[in-house]
């Protein structure tokens, strides 16, 4: 006995007529649209109620700080990279879970906000999205969508003592980095913690040109270009690692090419539209040299991935 099988047009066709009847049967009947619309709607409304502050609070600092400004290019990302990858086929609700997840994202929004300690209320919005990314798709859809909510904790700024402890190391290597290349182009230097003393002039490396700013643009292009175009989660790991040498190595470059042009140049190319368009330059060539190590990281990927003939 055989049986005819569809084809994409009958598919189509016959989904298209139960959605169609879906829509009349909602029209119909209001209590089967309220059934559906009402628990969309109160979701939103709680969500917003709970979270309506810290996202205002994130969306202006994004504006304000340029150490978060990544956050207007990354949460839009974020967005349109859930969309594009979809819903899982194979999806199934979990509620329990997604209960159990979001009871917590709740008691983290509740105590933070007691403390007023404004990171974990940020992390619990975060929360409370995969809580009900798992209650109604599963946790095979949050496995599904890891590239956006990654890139979606990302967005939101380290808490001010985390920076500080880490902008002061990077600081004094920045500093000695800059300090040790002069001495190979026989500048006279006195390295002193973080100023560096150069005959007539001293450079002093803030917290501003740390680094740490680009490296936290460097960490997010770096998660971003490793789920788009690279498959081994050891490549992308590689990929996010380097990202911190980079960094330091093109900051040390940045000191050294200030105290360079101070010295042998003119001293006002170390302060004012200059020095910021150095910054800007040498960002975009850190920035090329993200792009070429995951070009790299996929090419050997692709070079192991290819099937070996064999002879006879």
């Amino acid at each position: 006995m055989t049986h005819a099988r569809p084809t994409t047009g009958d598919w189509y066709s016959a989904h298209l007529e139960s959605a169609r009847r879906g829509v009349g049967a909602l029209l119909v009947d209001p209590r089967a649209s309220a059934r559906l619309v009402l628990p969309s709607v109160v979701t939103v409304v709680a969500f917003a109620a709970l979270f309506l502050q810290p996202l205002t609070l994130l969306v202006r600092d994004w504006w304000v700080l340029p150490e978060a400004g990544h956050g207007l290019l990354l949460a839009p990302v974020a967005i349109w990279l859930a969309y594009k990858s979809g819903i899982r086929k194979d999806a199934t609700p979990n509620e329990s879970l997604g209960l159990v997840m979001l009871a917590i994202a709740v008691l983290l929004r509740y105590m933070s906000g007691l403390a007023a300690e404004i990171f974990t209320m940020r992390a619990s919005m975060v929360l409370a999205l995969a809580a009900l990314t798992v209650y109604h798709y599963g946790f095979r859809q949050l496995l599904h969508w890891w590239l956006p909510f990654v890139l979606g904790s990302l967005s939101i700024p380290l808490p001010e003592l985390v920076t500080q402890a880490l902008a002061l190391p990077l600081q004094f290597k920045a500093s000695q980095m800059g300090a040790a290349l002069l001495k190979m182009r026989q500048v006279p230097v006195l390295l002193t913690g973080n100023v560096i003393r150069i005959p007539g002039n001293e450079l002093f490396v803030t917290e501003a040109c740390s680094g740490l700013r680009s490296l936290t643009a460097l960490l997010s292009l770096s998660v971003l270009l490793g789920g788009l175009f690279l498959q081994k989660p050891a490549t992308r790991a590689l990929l996010v690692a380097l990202a911190v040498p980079i960094a330091v190595v093109i900051n040390g470059v940045r000191v050294f090419l200030t105290g360079f042009l101070v010295y042998f140049v003119d001293p006002a190319l170390g302060k004012g539209f200059m020095h910021v368009t150095e910054g800007w330059l040498l960002f975009l060539v850190s920035l090329s040299c993200m792009g070429a190590v995951a070009w790299l990281g996929a090419t050997i990927e692709k070079f192991f991935a290819r099937p070996v003939a064999l002879n006879g």
